[in-house]
Parts: structure tokens; sequence; C-alpha cells
């Protein structure tokens, strides 16, 4: 055997592993996308902190009214195409197939079409359950992944070639037919803490840290953070109206905040819709737990009558908007990942979206280590990927960031500018189609 012979054999022999921290929808995303990328001798495994809840009926949980949900660029469906998700997650969606943009008091609107692009729709909106139902049942199908619920990493350290992690789990008892713990992941063996909790070390070529914007694991790993407030509160619930809508997401502007109200599916002979309602800290909670009357009151007001009055109101829920940036998103051997990276203001629903152009990259990348036989934690093909998202990243995050206080500025000569380019998102096709691919993310795929 020659050398090129010997070398081949090693690298397709070579067995890697990598753990991605956080078991939500990018985490269960990007290790279906790795699994579609990467040979089987690369095992990957999921931990998450959580314990796994029992599988909803997801007939019964389609009607929820408590139910969040996310929005899914165009972008996202073909990232899904990819990895063979979306001909089990497309019954379960609700297609946008028009967004419908306007200002309150003011003239300036616009209405941008599916049609105009070829496409079926603009986007689709998920239930986060539902979404993370199919996600995980295509997860659980793949061999070369594993998934552990009740699992956090509780301490990293660096070695030659990636990380040594140590994990704990609970002593309590599985979740709903769902281990607590899956012992499936390369380990130096598992020991007894004095609290009660199990431990194990393990070493890892990549640790992928896909958790929320608060990530304890980022800041473990001294990696710090900015956090920028919005002095404003988000209010979300799911609400119905009657008649059925043509497959419609509505901004709104207002002089508090963007109010959106995007398409679920529909309930009989109502349409269910996700409400985001940016609000003063006040206010929100005022709205939070204010009758039906006079919140359907206060929503007709700022958002007018095209829909009339809510029919049915679910559970509201409020929390703080704040721009989140980890100051670092790859090192040897880790990647931050998801919100730990970057958390958005919803204005535009571009956050998990972003997210998911950032784990399809990461593969490809990922991938080129795999393939050279340096394996997926190389730095030279991760700061590839880091160099090659910085755009994206920039445009997308500034224009969440200031698209809301453009719109709330009251200045007469930008308002009227503001409704003037409204106004001309209708009047000039090319400019549509152009805004629209941006919003898409298709440019930032292209790119």
């Amino acid at each position: 055997m020659d050398e090129l012979e010997l070398r081949d054999t090693v690298v397709s022999e070579a067995r890697h592993t990598i753990i991605i921290s956080g078991g939500g929808l990018v985490g269960l995303s990007v290790a279906l996308l790795l699994a579609e990328g990467l040979p089987p001798s690369v095992r990957i495994h999921v931990l998450e902190s959580r314990g796994r809840a029992p599988a909803n009926d997801r007939e019964s949980c389609a009607g929820n009214f408590d139910a969040r949900s996310t929005a899914l660029s165009y972008s996202t469906y073909q990232i899904y195409e990819q990895i063979n998700v979306w001909r089990k997650l497309a019954p379960l969606l609700a297609p946008i197939k028009s967004i419908h943009v306007s200002r309150r008091n003011r003239f300036g609107s616009s209405q941008l079409h599916a049609v105009d692009q070829g496409w079926d729709a603009l986007g689709w909106v998920a239930e986060n359950e539902l979404l993370a139902d199919v996600l995980l049942d295509a997860v659980q199908a793949k061999d070369q992944i594993s998934v552990s619920f009740g699992v956090k990493i509780s301490s990293v350290e660096p070695t030659a070639t990636g990380f040594s992690v140590t994990t704990t789990c609970s002593d309590g008892e599985p979740m709903a037919g769902h281990p607590r713990s899956e012992q499936t992941v390369r380990s130096d063996g598992p020991s007894a803490s004095a609290n009660g909790t199990k431990a194990s070390k393990q070493s890892v070529d990549l640790l992928i840290v896909a958790e929320g914007a608060g990530s304890e694991l980022r800041s473990r790993l001294g990696i710090d953070s900015r956090r920028t407030s919005y002095r404003q509160h988000a209010l979300i619930a799911n609400l119905s109206f009657r008649g059925t809508q043509q497959s419609i997401a509505f901004e709104r502007f207002t002089a508090d905040g963007p109010l959106a109200l995007l398409p679920l599916p529909s309930s009989g002979n109502e349409s269910r819709m996700a409400l985001v309602w940016t609000l003063p800290q006040d206010k929100a909670a005022q709205l939070q737990h204010a009758s039906h009357e006079a919140f359907s009151s206060a929503l007709v007001q700022e958002f007018g009558h095209r829909l009339g009055s809510p029919t049915h109101l679910g559970e509201r829920s409020v929390f703080p908007l704040s721009l989140v940036e980890s100051k670092e998103q790859v090192r040897r051997g880790c990647v931050i990942l998801g919100n730990a990276a970057h958390s958005l203001h919803p204005v535009a629903g571009q956050g998990f979206n972003l997210s998911m152009r950032d784990a399809a990259a990461l593969v490809a990348y990922v991938k080129q280590g795999v393939e050279i036989g340096s394996g997926p934690g190389d730095l030279t093909y991760l700061s590839a990927y880091a160099t090659a998202r910085l755009d994206d990243q920039v445009q997308t995050i500034q224009a969440s960031d200031q698209l809301p206080e453009l719109f709330m500025r009251s200045d007469p000569v930008l308002s009227i500018a503001r409704d003037l380019a409204l106004a001309g998102l209708d009047l000039i096709p090319q400019a549509r189609r152009h805004f629209i691919r941006e919003a898409a993310g298709n440019a930032a795929l292209e790119r």
C-alpha cells in the first residue's frame, strides 16, 4: 500500500465526535445537517438540559391557542428540503402567500406577493412544538445521531484536538419513555458527585453551543457577549378572527413599535393567527392581564378594522427584547450557534432563519476539515466559516435592529420618506423583488 492509499484509509476510518449542547430547533437542525454532510464515522451527540416532555398528539396541537410559533423563510425551506425534512413538515405549516406592510395613520403601505417571485409562498409559520416533534423524529431515525435529555455540560477543558467535557444528569426518573441520559458518547467513565448527580467526562473534537441568548456554557468557555436592551417588551398570543384569510401576514408599524400578525393553520370557519406586539413594558404588562374586551379594543385601535375583533384569545406572554451578540463565534474545536451567537429583535422574524443559514454554511466548512483528515474542529475551516457568514449576519442584524426605530421616529420629513418607500415597493416591481429576496434569505445563500 503506497503512502496516498494509506492516508486515504486512515482518513476514512478516523472517528470523530461532535457534541451539540442544546436540543432546541437549531440544535436538532444542525445535527441533521451534519449527519447529511459528514461520513458515518463522525458521531453526533445532542445534549439537552431539559427533560423531554411527552410527545404531543399533533392533531390536537394543531388547534392550540397557547403554542409559540416560528416564521420559516424561503431559504429555510430550501435547507429543510435538502435534508428530507420538508415533506413531513409541510402539512403542519401555514403558508404566507402575501405580506401586507403598513403604518398606523399614514398613507404608505405595500403588499408583497409570492407569485411575483414564482414561489408557492414567501414563507411559512410553524408551531414550535410541531416543528420540534418533526425534527426529533428525523434525528432519532439517524443511527449517526444520539440525543440525551436531562443532560448538561458542567465543565469544559481544552485538549490538543478539541475539548474534554464533563456532563451531568439527574438521578430522577426518565420522562415519558425518554431516557435522561444515553451513555453513547466516548467517555472516560461515569462517577457520582456529592449532590447525587452522575458525571461523565468525554473527549470531543467539535463542541457546538446551540443554546439560548443567556447561554451558561458560552460564559463557561470565557466568551463574552454584548447585550443591548431595546427598552421594549414583546407580547405574544395566538388568536382567531371570523372568516378565513388568504394566507396573509401583516406587519403594522405603530408609535410604540411593530405589530405582526402571522397566519396559523385554520381551525373551523375561523382564522388562527400568531400575534407579536412590541410595546413599552408598562403597556405590555397592562394588556397581558386586560380583559378580552379591553385587549381587543386596544388591538383594533392600533391595527385597524380589516380583520375585525378577535373571537378567541389564547394565553398572553410578555418578555423583554434585547439584541444579544456573542463576541466570538468560533475557537479551535468550538462554535457558538443560534441565539447563543445572536439573538435578534423579532420584528422581521429573521433570527431563526439566520441561524439556519449559519448552520448550513458551518456544515460545508466542517466537511472540508473532515475530508482532509484534520477533523471537524480545525480552526482554519471554522475561521473561514465565520468570515464567510459575517456579511449576512451584519446585514440581517442591522436590519432587525434599526427597522423598528426607523418607523418609530416622529420626524415629519422622515415620515414622508418612509411612506413613499413603502408605496414604492408596490409601484416598482424590481425593488419589490429585490426586497423579497433579501428578506427571504435567498440572496444570502447565493452570496
